[in-house]
């Protein structure tokens, strides 16, 4: 994820304390809003249980937090520069407490929806600030520092949210199960808000206008794209459904002019269309689209295979997941290297090593069924997990690297938003294929086999997703190759 602020920005008010100070309160900050797109994945049986939610709703608990965080990430970069980066950063942060304050009290799943779109809202106006603000406060090897401990702490965020997350539904604090792992969040963003007064307030010296039309377009296109694609399967696609689809596309057309006439009227928009015309960021987009749309789809598909269908409790089914997160970190670690060394080769090189991975991951459970052992599938998850770190890091800085330095920051600020639809979309998608299995169910198969028939379902998009990178990959770096001549 990427900063969406304006990359000329400058501090404007000191305040006490050093900057790394405000430093370690800006982490914080980052790992518990990316903590809390991994934790809900490895809960989502125990909330399914305790809520008595349908397939459809769970879909919605996990997509409607990436979808509100996605659709409002460049609005909130832009809140940040035009009142202030602590101020939106205080704001942010007391919003995404209460809303998890909600989501940890919700009574029914439909309410546990709805806080999650104010969580995913909340974090959108906090995240930016994130970023922003250790662009302006770091110069120099510090600022490589800073951001380097940033990486590092999102990587310990999503290992943390498996790990941690896990446990704290199955040891039921105060009884409280699955509720934990957002009411944790609210000591926290107490302790965040008193202490962001060492974070030195700044704005950008050029104040941006707010361009409220196309946040409302683009916001009402996404979501009337993604709720059918989640409801409409489980309702048997009705009108509704694709009279839905339908008018978001439509939004979507009306946005993308608006934003054109935003722009020959010398009016900052959203999105500078032109960006979108230029062939190698355009195809950067939809790659970044399809991988991110693999990542949360396969953390819920896993989930629900190996606590609904195998019956592990939440902490063994996190902790045989967390691998996969270190060889992530690890592999994302490792990727600037091989690409310094070996260009975008080394990217199509992991999205293969991924592709396989996938393909490797899918043929065992097809195999083995409702006699798995998952502890034995903790090798093709390492190396799952390595591809996509060796596909993910470098691909977000070659495709932001496509762009000119003065759209750098819109530009950040869209594929931001890409990968977060994008996770949203393969929930949705991948949700159909599931689902469907389950729907099927006939009674006389035994629960697990139905279940590793889900995900073997599920897992088939990703696998095409992922073979799809591969080729859409060697098309770029052709292309890029090309362009270097």
């Amino acid at each position: 994820m990427t900063s969406s602020s304006c990359p000329s920005a400058v501090p404007v008010t000191a305040v006490s304390g050093p900057p790394w100070l405000g430093l370690s309160v800006l982490l914080l900050a980052g790992f518990v809003t990316i903590f809390d797109l991994f934790v809900v994945n490895v809960a989502i049986p125990s909330m399914q249980a305790g809520l008595g939610a349908s397939f459809a709703q769970i879909g919605f608990i996990v997509a409607s937090y990436e979808l509100a965080f996605g659709v409002l990430l460049i609005t909130g970069g832009r809140l940040g520069d035009l009142f202030g980066r602590r101020r939106l950063f205080i704001l942010g942060m007391a919003g995404f407490t209460v809303a998890s304050a909600l989501c940890g009290l919700a009574p029914s799943a439909n309410f546990l929806v709805g806080a999650r779109v104010l969580q995913g809202l909340a974090a959108a106006l906090l995240f930016p600030q994130v970023y922003a603000s250790i662009r302006v406060n770091f110069d120099g090897n510090d600022s490589a520092r800073a951001f380097g401990l940033l990486g590092m702490t999102l990587g310990l965020a999503a290992i943390a949210g498996q790990v941690l997350g896990g446990w704290l539904v199955h040891v039921d604090l105060f009884g409280l199960g699955w509720r934990s792992i957002f009411l944790i969040n609210v000591p926290i963003g107490l302790f965040a808000i008193v202490a962001a007064r060492f974070i030195p307030e700044s704005r950008a010296p050029q104040r941006p206008t707010l361009d409220w039309t196309g946040v409302t377009l683009v916001s009402a296109g996404l979501t009337l794209l993604l709720v059918p694609l989640i409801e409409g399967p489980g309702q048997g696609w009705p009108a509704w459904s694709l009279w839905a689809l339908g008018a978001g596309m439509g939004m979507l057309v009306l946005f993308s002019r608006q934003q054109e006439r935003r722009r020959m009227a010398e009016e900052l928009p959203l999105v500078d269309m032109r960006l979108m015309a230029q062939r190698r960021f355009a195809l950067g987009a939809v790659l970044v689209l399809l991988v991110y749309s693999t990542s949360t789809s396969f953390f819920l598909c896993f989930a629900l295979l190996v606590q609904s269908g195998l019956g592990l409790d939440p902490f063994v089914a996190g902790s045989i997941f967390a691998p996969c997160s270190v060889g992530f970190v690890l592999a994302s670690l490792a990727a600037p290297r091989l690409v310094a060394r070996w260009g975008s080769r080394a990217i199509v090189a992991g999205a293969l090593v991924y592709a396989l991975s996938i393909g490797l991951l899918i043929a065992q459970v097809h195999m083995a069924r409702a006699a798995l052992e998952p502890t034995r599938l903790i090798p093709v998850l390492i190396v799952v997990g390595a591809g996509q770190g060796f596909v993910m890091t470098p691909l977000l800085n070659l495709v932001l690297g496509f762009v000119k330095e003065a759209q750098a920051g819109m530009a950040s600020g869209v594929i931001s938003t890409v990968q977060q639809v994008g996770a949203a979309l393969g929930v949705a998608v991948v949700g159909i294929l599931f689902g469907a299995v389950l729907a099927a169910d006939d009674g006389i198969v035994a629960q697990a086999d139905n279940y590793a028939s889900a995900f073997v379902a599920g897992m088939t998009y990703n696998l095409g997703a992922a073979m799809l990178v591969c080729v859409l990959l060697l098309i770029l770096s052709r292309a890029q190759h090309a362009a270097s001549r």
